[in-house]
């Protein structure tokens, strides 16, 4: 049965599976903007698709007077790639967190000015110091989230409740889908062994690669991010997915779950960052500061559906978005979490 939550008039896909269809089939997406209006006082955002409240650049015109041209990029490949040797006239960017890190390594972000942005304040200070950015000299974080467990609670006789529940569960006969990701399955396989998800050292990485021997079977397989989609049709009892797929899925299906384990996880985030050779840096930290408003921080939380990391945001959504395990995980976990560091990819 289908949540009765109040959901965007156009029911929003995955944002990874829009971009993995997009990616095959050579899609293009068009270009938006906020106001057809000409104006003198003009920004350009760079962002992901469904990504943003139609309204949102409309009431930051509105407020500041500044027109904001909304332009897409559908991978972290193209956005990088755009900006490679030469900014095409973009003021606000919206990158993942390792291509902040490749970016920041490449030179292509400006530091950040922090007192020309009053509402860091409403900024969780959980991420205030990611690994990927210490002090977040370059990016601000815009939506969070992670990857954990979905399950049918009809199938298993107890809710999994740390990463080894979901990897020995094929040899207790569950069927078992693992995302087709080695790098984040093997992090998450050193973190069901009690280590550092980034603490790939060839030890670990043997380790790792026993356990997932240990459960390979008939009843494990490997899904091409579309492990919700097999919890729904009943082919797999447990899935290593992304939280907000998972999400969507429960809200077709009662009898699905999602948890987060208490030991932790792997985060994943898309944060805001002023890119070099940015042709309006004035309004680019206008708009920055908009969007990390309490109201702006709540209307792209409800829209979008994903975790805000905007303290401020928080009381202006129901207590489905702010208690629901797929969108806000415990606090236990979430501090236990880490971001994915270092090696991109890995082989063995």
């Amino acid at each position: 049965m289908r949540s009765s939550r109040a959901v965007p008039a156009v029911a929003l896909p995955s944002r990874r599976r829009f971009l993995a269809r997009a990616g095959a089939l050579g899609l293009s997406v068009p270009v938006l903007c906020a106001s057809a209006q000409t104006d003198s006082a003009q920004v350009s955002l760079y962002n992901w698709p469904d990504y943003l409240p139609p309204e949102t650049l409309d009431d930051f015109h509105r407020s500041s007077g500044i027109t904001a041209r909304h332009d897409i990029f559908t991978s972290d490949e193209e956005l990088y790639a755009r900006l490679r040797g030469h900014n095409p006239g973009f003021d606000l960017i919206v990158p993942g967190n390792a291509n902040v890190e490749r970016m920041r390594a490449a030179d292509m972000l400006l530091p950040l000015e922090h007192d020309r942005i009053p509402n860091l304040k409403n900024i969780d200070p959980f991420f205030l110091d990611p690994p990927f950015d210490p002090g977040r000299q370059f990016s601000l974080p815009y939506l969070w989230g992670c990857v954990g467990i979905g399950y049918r609670k009809s199938a298993v006789a107890r809710a999994p409740q740390t990463w080894r529940d979901l990897f020995d569960a094929p040899r207790e006969n569950h069927r078992v889908a693992l995302l087709r990701d080695r790098a984040i399955v093997t992090r998450l396989a050193i973190k069901a062994l009690g280590k550092s998800l980034n603490d790939l050292s060839e030890a670990n990485l043997d380790a790792a690669r026993r356990l997932l021997e240990g459960a390979d079977s008939g009843s494990l397989i490997f899904a091409p991010d579309n492990g919700q989609d097999l919890l729904l049709s009943g082919e797999v009892d447990m899935a290593m997915e992304w939280n907000t797929d998972i999400m969507r899925a429960m809200e077709q299906d009662d009898d699905l779950a999602f948890v987060l384990p208490e030991e932790g996880g792997l985060l994943w985030e898309d944060a805001l960052c002023i890119p070099r050779g940015a042709p309006e840096i004035d309004h680019a930290y206008a708009l920055l500061d908009f969007l990390l408003s309490a109201e702006a921080g709540a209307a792209i939380a409800r829209f979008t559906r994903y975790a805000t990391p905007n303290t401020a945001a928080l009381p202006l959504l129901d207590t489905h978005y702010t208690t629901h395990p797929a969108i806000t995980p415990t606090p236990t976990a979430r501090h236990n979490s880490q971001y994915p560091t270092g090696r991109t990819t890995i082989s063995y």
